[in-house]
């Protein structure tokens, strides 16, 4: 499993969310751009090749200074690079700080800055979504979610976490839904359903 496909499973208490003002204009130089951009990410190697080593994505150790002047390196120059913001959430997650050390934003600016640069990139709503649902903060949790389902519902891993959140809110009609719609998509694991299945909730999906 991809460290970013991990973040949804650790749960802390909560914070808040950060607005726009607090989180820094966003400045377009030679290097750097939006992440899914096929142009923008031909300088993705510039940037990765000396701060988003393996060893800052596996938060072991910094490449050129703390891991987080690296990963806030590498967000500043790609604002939605989902990796680097999955780092970056993990590494609060683990330090137990909003603002890890050489950080120059919260983890929620740092959400607030890729979606800046891209609203409608599903991948990182979903990670938004993880990082606040790891803060208990379901309900800013769920917005987040259900914004990665909506933009890409071809996703099973998608469906799957919103239905587990839905779950969490004891709102099973939802999270049976979320949970058709992910295994008829592929999902391999069965967490959803045993879950579902020990509340009394499952059903099997009708037949077309």
């Amino acid at each position: 499993m991809k460290p970013y496909q991990a973040l949804c499973i650790l749960l802390l208490p909560g914070a808040v969310h950060a607005g726009v003002a607090d989180c820094g204009p966003l400045i377009h130089n030679e290097i750097g751009g939006d992440y899914t951009n096929a142009n923008d990410r031909k300088t993705l190697g510039v940037v990765e090749q000396f701060h988003f080593t393996p060893d800052v994505e596996h938060l072991i150790r910094g490449a050129s200074g703390k891991l987080g002047d690296d990963i806030g390196y590498t967000l500043d120059h790609f604002p939605n690079h989902h990796r680097a913001l999955a780092a970056m959430a993990r590494l609060a997650l683990r330090d137990k700080t909003s603002k890890p050390l050489g950080a120059r934003y919260t983890v929620e600016c740092y959400f607030d800055r890729a979606l800046r640069t891209r609203a409608d990139d599903p991948q990182v709503h979903s990670l938004f979504g993880g990082y606040l649902l790891a803060l208990g903060n379901l309900d800013a949790a769920l917005d987040q979610l259900r914004e990665a389902a909506r933009l890409a519902p071809e996703n099973a891993t998608n469906q799957y976490n919103l239905g587990l959140l839905y779950l969490r809110k004891q709102n099973y009609a939802e999270a049976l839904a979320c949970a058709h719609a992910a295994y008829a998509k592929g999902y391999p694991l069965p967490g959803l359903k045993n879950k579902l299945a020990a509340a009394g909730q499952w059903r099997d999906a009708p037949k077309p």
